[in-house]
């Protein structure tokens, strides 16, 4: 049976050892991760290939079953992910800012560990790895609890893991995982503030929303993507057809995928039956407000009645909600009352409604004429990320190696004393 309290134990001390460590100590060990997922390869594609037995038994999508799926080729780029994490700077230690106050006390910023994070997870075996070796890297210990979807894949990499840290001289309770699918120890985890400082979830509005309302330990909240474009009447609407489509088709089943396109009333009759041409090829279904549905039945568009729970949801896939605004102010209006705080766009070609939609939108991201697809730690050149948060307290966005830190404050002094 699962004991939470002795796995809290030991990441608090595992916690401590890691904070101890040199950068070259970290990246040894990630080394030695990377080096045995690959000599693992065959275990690891077995426990795997049980997974994907029983999830196509239980009949899940063939979307969720390639997210689950791993081979030889995937398990590749895992560990030259590793690797990569390898290469990014080590952001624990480094001095923040700093001065000498009148007192005569030195007061320096510097970057230290979180502590402990949980991670709790849907159906994604990599996930596992990329989480892990984030938080070695920051000096974090790290307690997983993936779906039970991955339950075989996601005990064999944690073993893989541990057996590289024991080969770096590093204590096994650095990564540990919660493999025993029983829903009650989620909820025991997220009580368990004693032990764990931080807890990220990595998947829908339903886990996200359980972790809010039952954890007594700081929950960084995201992935959640209810994503615009509103294209403006100025906008270059050749142009703006290539942004849309990117940011809907390029690749749908993401947090960063635009959901709900605002076009500005005045172009909408000639805007909108280009783009049910531009993207009849990518067979996009629109939901579409009456305004754009009579323009796009016309058009020749599969196309329905948009409902108000469609505006608040994310598709996922190749449907797209279209919405007729009269102006900036009713599509920022509208982002206000739907949005997610995730990633917002404008298209336009005018600087003074760029810079008053940049102003007035409420997002962790957002775009100028451009796709919301580039939310993303890779491409905002963070190296990698471990969630994407949509909160405004101690991390909002893609989050990198540099929020997975928090700061202590070192004080200085010639045996100084306050006045």
């Amino acid at each position: 049976m699962t004991n939470l309290i002795e796995m809290g134990k030991a990441a608090k001390q595992a916690a401590f050892a890691l904070s101890q460590l040199s950068q070259q100590e970290k990246n040894r060990a990630l080394q030695a991760i990377a080096k045995q997922l690959e000599q693992q390869q065959e275990r690891i594609l077995a426990a795997n290939a049980k997974d994907i037995e029983i999830a196509q038994q239980a009949g899940l999508s063939e979307a969720i079953i390639d997210r689950l799926l791993l081979t030889a080729d995937r398990l590749k780029a895992i560990a030259n992910d590793v690797r990569h994490v390898i290469s990014l700077a080590d952001p624990v230690g480094k001095l923040i800012d700093g001065g000498v106050l009148d007192s005569g006390l030195k007061l320096e910023r510097v970057r230290v560990p979180l502590g402990v994070i949980g991670t709790i997870y849907e159906a994604r075996p990599n996930v596992t790895i990329d989480v892990a070796s984030l938080c070695l890297k920051t000096g974090n210990a790290v307690i997983l609890r993936g779906g039970k979807e991955t339950q075989f894949s996601n005990q064999i990499l944690v073993e893989v893991v541990q057996s590289a840290l024991a080969q770096a001289g590093l204590p096994k309770a650095a990564v540990q995982a919660i493999t025993d699918p029983d829903r009650a120890l989620v909820m025991e985890l997220l009580k368990l503030d004693r032990y764990v400082d931080m807890i990220i979830p990595r998947g829908g509005a339903g886990l996200h929303n359980l972790c809010k309302q039952h954890s007594t330990i700081p929950v960084i909240v995201g992935g959640i993507g209810v994503c615009h474009t509103f294209v403006e009447e100025s906008a270059d609407q050749n142009k703006a057809l290539f942004v849309i489509e990117n940011a809907k088709t390029q690749r749908p089943s993401t947090c960063n995928t635009l959901e709900t396109l605002l076009v500005q009333e005045s172009i909408a009759a000639e805007f909108l039956p280009k783009l049910a041409q531009h993207l009849q090829a990518k067979q996009v279904k629109f939901h579409a407000d009456h305004s754009a549905l009579e323009i796009l039945q016309q058009a020749g568009a599969d196309v329905s009645l948009v409902e108000d729970e469609q505006l608040r949801q994310e598709w996922l896939a190749k449907d797209l909600n279209v919405i007729v605004v009269k102006d900036l102010v009713q599509a920022i209006e509208h982002i206000q009352e739907y949005g997610s705080q995730h990633s917002e766009a404008i298209l336009t070609s005018s600087q003074k409604l760029a810079q008053l939609f940049v102003a007035q939108v409420d997002a962790a991201a957002v775009y100028v004429n451009a796709s919301t697809r580039f939310t993303d730690g890779a491409q905002f050149g963070l190296g990698a990320e471990v969630a994407v948060s949509t909160q405004k307290l101690h991390a909002r966005g893609p989050m990198g190696l540099e929020a997975l830190t928090t700061y202590k404050w070192v004080a200085t002094g010639d045996y100084t004393v306050r006045s």
